[in-house]
């Protein structure tokens, strides 16, 4: 289970046992290089009282080591994690909720109580971290990833029909995953494993805030709180870059990296081979990254690189078997994938952090979804409604009984329902305003149902060549401040990002700044299209394909001969190498 993370830890492993529980590590040392050894323990009367393995980073750790050495703590490392475990020590015997409610950052961990018989696991408030258990007749299997539990022989692959929905579904479930048994810990919350069985705890959640300061007064508050979080993430033992696409969101990130950075900061750019040259403007991407990225590092000056892939690249079978092994499920983005992928690995030879402009638009309202009327009074999740996401799936390529059996519309409703319960109502002057309930529902829905897709992507990708992605504006004192805010602060200039945009203007050229949201890039070499559909008319030509009691052949033939979109066609692609990959099976 351990050797499975080897990608996300190559520096160092470790692994504890003592009666019924057992623990394993794989470090991507950041801070403390050679201090920060896992499993980490905390010993009374000479014995082991606390033990943890931790992932990520706390990002407040040097004002929590102050306040806990002024209570009497002492402290054998300078890493984060002996930090996290004296936390737990002074705060969290009677409630662990209240120890890891004082952490700021990205963190999933397993904290084994040896007095209390009992295993904690946590992950942070936004799930930038993913951790997965197993509950199992005697206890729980857990691991960052589906592959640590699935090395376990006590774990069945199976995929049944609610499985295959949530691969069929725009939405992200924050209750289960795709295999059968398999459960993720939600953002937020604390799994406790006691003889007594497993137990959920809450120990975050985005509520009302009452939000009163004008826009003058919000804005400044944005600035400082990006500030603070900037300086806060930039803290590294090891080479930090940043991610810049020449957008508003990575842009204002990289400039403010500059400016409370003591070394000259790096920035990397994906770019396509020609693609500046024969860009051809799409409905989510009107101008290309490069000329923005160009002015941006010059501007700001970043120590900036390029990295230029081509269609062959992406389609390599090593690397698409690679991204495959990374994302650990059959919910591939085709290219979004490989180029992550590729861009990643890239980067991992020159820098072990990344700083990423992620989260911005779910928290600043960024989308188009956002502004079109339609969308946003549709009863059902805003982004499902466009047609690319429909297609984007693969369904229409499936067995038409299979889909009535599934019945999509009626799981995704359900979807949708529960998580507008979840919603916390609005309050004040505004909760008059329907138009603004209406929004604090959609922001509701994008930071908790399309933002954990987005992350997962990033931080599976990234961490499979052992590169750790920060992500500064999912700090959830910035997330919960502008979640609170009204809709019409979020677009008093009339735009989308109106906060984010006056925030950070002074900062970067006036062409970035007025520059409207343009969505991550996508390789426009046909060659790339032909490819797939080569691959897809072959796979229904074998009958005793894994996928093959999935699909429908002749409409899928039709369908192939008239598509102009592939993304289907590299999820159908995607789940059969899955099936035959990981020895699933399919139970719907």
């Amino acid at each position: 289970m351990t050797a499975t993370m080897a990608c996300r830890g190559p520096d160092d492993e470790g692994t504890w046992i003592d009666g019924p529980a057992a623990l394993g590590h794989r470090r991507l040392a950041i801070i403390d290089i050679q201090g920060g050894r896992q499993p980490m323990t905390l010993q009374e009367d000479g014995q082991p009282a606390l033990v943890l393995v931790y992932g990520g980073e706390t990002y407040n750790y040097r004002e929590l080591r102050q306040r806990l050495a002024a209570l009497g703590h002492r402290f054998n490392t300078s890493s984060d994690t002996e930090v996290v475990l004296h936390a737990h020590r002074e705060w969290g015997r009677r409630d662990p909720c209240t120890a890891v409610s004082e952490l700021n950052g990205m963190f999933a961990y397993a904290l084994w109580d040896s007095a209390n018989r009992e295993l904690l696991l946590v992950r942070d408030r936004l799930g930038v971290k993913p951790l997965y258990y197993y509950p199992t007749k005697h206890g729980v299997l857990f691991g960052s990833e589906p592959k640590a539990i699935l090395a376990n022989g006590l774990a069945e692959r199976v995929i049944d029909a609610d499985g295959l929905r949530r691969i069929l579904s725009p939405v992200a479930d924050p209750y289960e995953t795709v295999f059968r048994g398999m459960r993720e810990v939600r953002p937020g919350h604390i799994v406790r494993v006691t003889r007594d069985g497993v137990q959920q705890m809450t120990y975050w959640q985005l509520t009302d805030s009452g939000h009163t300061d004008d826009v003058p007064t919000t804005v400044r508050r944005v600035r400082e709180l990006l500030e603070d979080t900037i300086q806060r993430q930039l803290i590294a033992d090891v080479p930090l870059c940043t991610l810049l696409s020449g957008g508003l969101d990575s842009s204002a990130l990289t400039a403010l990296a500059a400016r409370f950075s003591d070394k000259r900061i790096r920035s990397f750019a994906l770019d396509f081979v020609g693609y500046t040259d024969n860009f051809t403007p799409g409905p989510m991407c009107a101008t290309p990254d490069g000329p923005y990225v160009q002015e941006v590092a010059k501007f700001v000056g970043t120590e900036h690189r390029d990295i230029t892939l081509s269609a062959d690249e992406l389609m390599d079978p090593n690397v698409r078997a690679a991204t495959l092994r990374a994302r650990d499920l059959p919910l591939t983005s085709g290219d979004l994938d490989s180029s992550q992928y590729l861009l990643f690995r890239a980067i991992r030879q020159h820098s072990t952090v990344a700083l990423s402009g992620e989260s911005a638009d779910e928290i600043f309202g960024g989308y188009p979804e956002f502004r079109d009327p339609a969308h946003v009074q549709a009863d059902t999740f805003p982004w499902h409604g466009s047609r690319a996401y429909v297609n984007d799936t693969g369904r229409q390529y499936l067995d038409p009984r299979l889909i009535e059996k599934l019945d999509l519309p009626e799981y995704l409703d359900g979807q949708y329902r529960r998580a507008l319960a979840e919603v916390p109502p609005l309050t004040g002057p505004a909760s008059a305003d329907p138009h603004e309930r209406r929004m604090r529902e959609v922001c509701y829905l994008y930071l908790t149902r399309h933002l954990p897709r987005l992350l997962d992507r990033k931080d599976r990708m990234s961490m499979a060549s052992g590169l750790e992605v920060r992500v500064p504006y999912c700090d959830h004192r910035l997330v919960q401040y502008v979640f609170g805010t009204p809709w019409a602060h979020k677009t008093f200039d009339g735009r989308e990002k109106s906060l984010l945009r006056a925030a950070t203007a002074d900062l970067l050229p006036e062409s970035v700044v007025q520059r409207v949201k343009s969505a991550y890039p996508t390789i426009q070499d046909r060659t790339y299209d032909r490819i797939l559909c080569t691959q897809f008319a072959t796979l229904l030509n074998d009958h005793n394909a894994a996928v093959a009691p999935l699909l429908s052949v002749e409409s899928s033939r039709t369908l192939l001969n008239a598509t102009e979109n592939v993304r289907g066609v590299e999820r159908i692609l995607a789940l059969q190498d899955f099936l035959t990959s990981y020895n699933v099976s399919l139970r719907v």
